[in-house]
C-alpha cells in the first residue's frame, strides 16, 4: 500500500458482497480499520464487522447515516443494490465536494446515471471487482468520469491493488470484463461442482469426489496466478498425446464447452446492458 493511500479515509455505504469483498480485501492489505466508517442495517454484520475495528453506523435513519459517513471520508464506496444507487447518490450529495471520489461497485449503473444525482462534475468511478478480492486474488475493473483526475484514478488503482489485479478501462468493456472476471468466480464453482458430481458417478465418495475437485481447481488457479502464465500452454502441457487428459478434452470440444462458455459469457454480458438501459 503506497504512502499516499494509508491515511485515506474511506467509508462503505452498504456491505453486500461485493462491497464487503473491497472492504476485507482493503484491511487485510493492511489499511488502517479505524479510518474506514460502514453503514448497515444488520445487527449482526454490524458486530462481525466491528470485531475488525471499523466504526459501524447503525441505529440511526439510514439515509442521515449516508450521508454522515460520506461528509467524513475521502473515498466513498457505493454497495447497495443497482436499484438503490441512484438514489443513494441523491442522499449523500450535500456530503460531497470536488476531493472526494465516489466509487460504485453496482453491476450495470453507468457513469451518466450516478452522474445525473451527484453534484456537477463530481468524481466518480464505476467499478466491477470479484470476490476473491477477499482472499487477495481479485480483480477489479475501473472506469473513471472524465470529472476524476489521474491522481485520484491512481489512489482508487493503488488501494485497491494490496487485494488483486486492477485495471483500468473504458466504461464501453465494463458488461464484458463483468461477464468474465465479475462473474466468473461462479463458473470456476461450478466446474469443480460439475467435477466432484462426475467423480461421484464413477463411484467416488461423495466427500472425496468434492475435496478432488477442490483441491484441482484451487491448484490450478495458483498456477494461473502467475502474470506469465498462459492457460493454453498451460493446458498443453498436462495434455499427452493418446492420453487420458487428451480424450477428455476433445470429449468437451466434441460436445461444444468452448461455445458453451461464450454463448454463457455473452449471455451475462447481454443481461448487463439490459439492465443499463433498464435502471439507467
Amino acid at each position: 500500500m503506497s504512502e499516499a493511500t494509508k491515511n485515506l479515509k474511506l467509508s462503505f455505504l452498504g456491505t453486500g458482497s461485493m462491497n464487503g469483498a473491497i472492504l476485507r480485501g482493503i484491511v487485510a492489505s493492511g489499511h488502517d480499520p479505524k479510518l474506514i466508517t460502514a453503514t448497515i442495517r444488520s445487527d449482526k454484520r454490524a458486530a462481525e464487522l466491528r470485531e475488525l475495528g471499523i466504526n459501524v453506523l447503525i441505529g440511526e435513519e439510514v439515509a442521515e447515516a449516508n450521508a454522515k459517513a460520506a461528509a467524513a471520508t475521502d473515498i466513498i464506496f457505493l454497495g447497495v443494490k443497482p436499484v438503490g444507487i441512484t438514489e443513494l447518490c441523491e442522499e449523500i450529495s450535500g456530503s460531497l465536494t470536488a476531493d472526494k471520489v465516489v466509487v460504485s461497485v453496482a453491476a450495470a449503473i453507468t457513469l451518466a446515471s450516478m452522474q445525473a444525482h451527484l453534484p456537477a462534475n463530481q468524481p466518480v468511478i464505476r467499478s466491477m471487482p470479484n470476490t476473491p478480492l477477499m482472499v487477495g486474488a481479485g480483480v477489479v475493473g475501473l472506469s473513471p468520469a472524465t470529472s476524476v483526475s489521474d491522481e485520484q484514478t491512481k489512489l482508487v488503482s493503488d488501494l485497491l491493488s494490496g487485494s488483486g489485479d486492477v485495471h483500468v478501462i473504458d466504461e464501453s468493456q465494463q458488461n464484458a470484463l463483468s461477464a468474465i472476471s465479475g462473474s466468473g468466480p461462479a463458473y470456476a464453482f461450478y466446474l469443480a461442482e460439475a467435477m466432484a458430481n462426475a467423480g461421484v458417478a464413477m463411484g467416488l465418495d461423495e466427500k472425496l469426489a468434492v475435496d478432488l475437485a477442490r483441491a484441482t481447481v484451487a491448484g490450478a488457479g495458483k498456477m494461473l496466478s502467475d502474470p506469465a502464465a498462459n492457460p493454453g500452454e498451460l493446458r498443453k502441457a498436462v495434455t499427452s498425446p493418446k492420453g487420458t487428459t487428451e480424450q477428455a478434452i476433445l470429449t468437451f470440444d466434441e460436445q461444444g464447452i468452448p461455445k458453451i462458455i461464450a454463448a454463457g459469457t455473452q449471455a451475462a454480458a447481454a443481461r448487463a446492458a439490459k439492465l443499463s438501459e433498464e435502471l439507467g
